[in-house]
């Protein structure tokens, strides 16, 4: 096969750039009638500065899951059993939720997958998009917030951390429990099929049974000793932070005055010059060019002391014209039922554009529109990227879709990252059977052959498989993918897969048919255009 040189198409150098966002070995659980579900089993990945990451795979892997445990809303029911997710130092898994109130929307925001429930339908659009701007209107109390953050964040992530420790260590044993009765239920149900008689059965479940209440009990009481403990460590910190906390107001409040005293002396007297110039002043042109002067030094004090409402007005109509919106002042005074999908789309953006984050989560944001509308988001979505320079992290469940935007892809899968590598990468050189069975299923104008579909459906969470978890769907499955789960094995500096074919003594598979013929396909259209430009040069 025809071979090109994929380092030319990478935009990012990422022995160079450095990280935004570090996820590692992140796991979160859900809490359910059916038992604990296992969402996300040991996540990792990186997030680089200007790079759209994209992370594939079907519904129910736990695309979603990963983005709520960064934005800080999940549900009551789950919990964040291990890992960590560390923005910029901080580990957004342990943080209070005022320090999130810093984070969410301001230095991360998040587009959702349907945007007419992401707006009130009884609020004017852009009254929904000013909003965002007048709660942080007030910039001096913004300037003294981050003097006293520090502090603040320090104080409320003890009480963060003590809450979030009580809350693992509470659940833990049901947690403990309602797995051990379902591995039980399986284990019996095992036994049936094997024929093993009812006896048997019955004493080695009132004896399985004995053992998981004796192990329950002793782990609620075992926890109870460690929230106690806890709790002690908590209380002791807490008076530590407190003092320093009050110590770091009283200090911000004086600085916070001395610098509002500062700008409103400066402001006082440029505006006395400007009125002295303006008196004296008898040709009409000068004095139509001090007037504009005397606004453009009110206009630079007030954007130091608070955001007006008519400034707020024009960012928000400056941001609708950016995300595409024609007429924006006719638009800013509807409501979303009159926009369509695409256009909805384009406003949830501009409300999250507002606070200029550095990261941008898009959770699957063209699902609902059609394919025309879908292209236009993607390349709005990229345009905006390039000009603030922001970090995308793209969720879809679609390899089709992220083709032409991705810097990086990773595959995702029963909770678990199963591939992750340049986009190049992932489409010309795929190692893992579940990337195939993906790339096998994306309609292509080029290729003749027959979409593959994947058979079966994805595990059940509550009782992860032991081994590799696309095992029982993999035609390509060694014996030992259903005994033991595979490393990530790593193929180049930005290249990772996690399948036993890697190893050194696993045969030698190649992927399927129409996945090769894909590539090569690709490869032989992408070297006639090495060709043709090299020609016109």
């Amino acid at each position: 096969m025809a071979e090109i040189n994929f380092e030319k198409y990478n935009t990012i150098d990422y022995s160079k750039t450095p990280k935004i966002l570090e996820v590692k070995d992140l796991k979160v659980s859900f809490k359910s009638d059916e038992g604990v579900v296992h969402a996300i089993r040991g996540v990792s990945f990186d997030l680089y500065k200007g790079e759209t990451l994209c992370i594939v795979g079907e519904s129910g892997c736990g695309k979603s899951t990963v983005c709520k445990t960064l934005m800080g809303i999940l549900s009551n029911e789950a919990i964040v059993e291990g890992g960590n997710a560390v923005f910029k130092g901080e580990d957004l898994t342990k943080i209070s939720e005022e320090e999130f109130h810093r984070i969410r929307g301001d230095k991360i925001g998040m587009i959702f997958q349907d945007p007419l429930s992401s707006l009130n339908p009884i609020m004017k659009v852009g009254k929904q998009i000013v909003e965002a701007t007048m709660i942080n209107r007030d910039i001096l109390k913004k300037r003294y917030d981050s003097l006293i953050s520090k502090e603040l964040v320090a104080c409320k992530n003890n009480e963060t951390n003590y809450r979030l420790e009580k809350h693992k260590l509470t659940l833990q044993p049901d947690f403990y429990y309602s797995d051990s009765k379902k591995k039980l239920n399986d284990e019996i149900y095992d036994m049936r099929k094997r024929g093993v008689n009812s006896k048997e059965i019955e004493e080695y479940k009132n004896k399985s049974l004995k053992e998981i209440d004796k192990n329950y009990k002793a782990l609620k009481k075992e926890n109870k000793l460690k929230i106690k403990e806890k709790k002690k460590e908590y209380k002791k910190q807490k008076p530590l932070l407190s003092k320093a906390l009050a110590k770091k107001k009283k200090e911000a409040k004086k600085e916070n005055k001395e610098y509002a005293k500062t700008i409103k002396a400066k402001y006082s007297s440029d505006i006395k010059v400007i009125d002295k110039k303006i008196k004296a002043e008898s040709n009409q042109e000068s004095l139509l060019r001090l007037k504009a002067e005397k606004k453009k030094i009110q206009d630079e004090y007030t954007s130091k002391t608070k955001i007006t409402k008519k400034q707020a007005k024009e960012m928000a109509l400056n941001v609708m014209r950016e995300v595409g919106i024609n007429n924006p002042e006719v638009r800013f005074n509807q409501y979303p039922f009159e926009f369509s999908g695409g256009m909805r789309q384009r406003i949830v953006i501009a409300i999250a554009l507002t606070a200029n984050p550095e990261v941008l989560i898009c959770d699957e944001p063209t699902t609902a529109l059609d394919v025309t509308i879908q292209a236009q988001i993607l390349e709005l979505i990229n345009k905006i990227k390039d000009e603030r320079k922001m970090s995308v992290i793209f969720i879809t469940h679609d390899l089709g879709v992220v083709a032409n935007m991705a810097d990086r892809i990773a595959v995702m899968y029963a909770g678990k990252i199963v591939e992750v590598g340049t986009t190049y990468e992932v489409f010309y050189k795929p190692k893992h059977p579940y990337t195939w069975a993906l790339l096998s299923s994306i309609p292509d104008m080029n290729s003749k052959e027959k979409l593959i579909a994947i058979p079966g459906t994805p595990p059940n969470l509550v009782n992860p498989p032991k081994g590799d978890a696309f095992a029982d769907r993999n035609q390509f499955a060694l014996d030992i993918d259903f005994e033991c789960e595979p490393p990530l094995f790593q193929l180049s500096s930005t290249h990772f897969a996690s399948t036993w074919l890697l190893y050194k003594d696993a045969p030698n598979i190649v992927p399927p048919r129409i996945v090769t013929n894909r590539i090569k396909n690709s490869i032989e259209r992408e070297m006639e255009k090495e060709y043709e430009q090299s020609n016109k040069q």
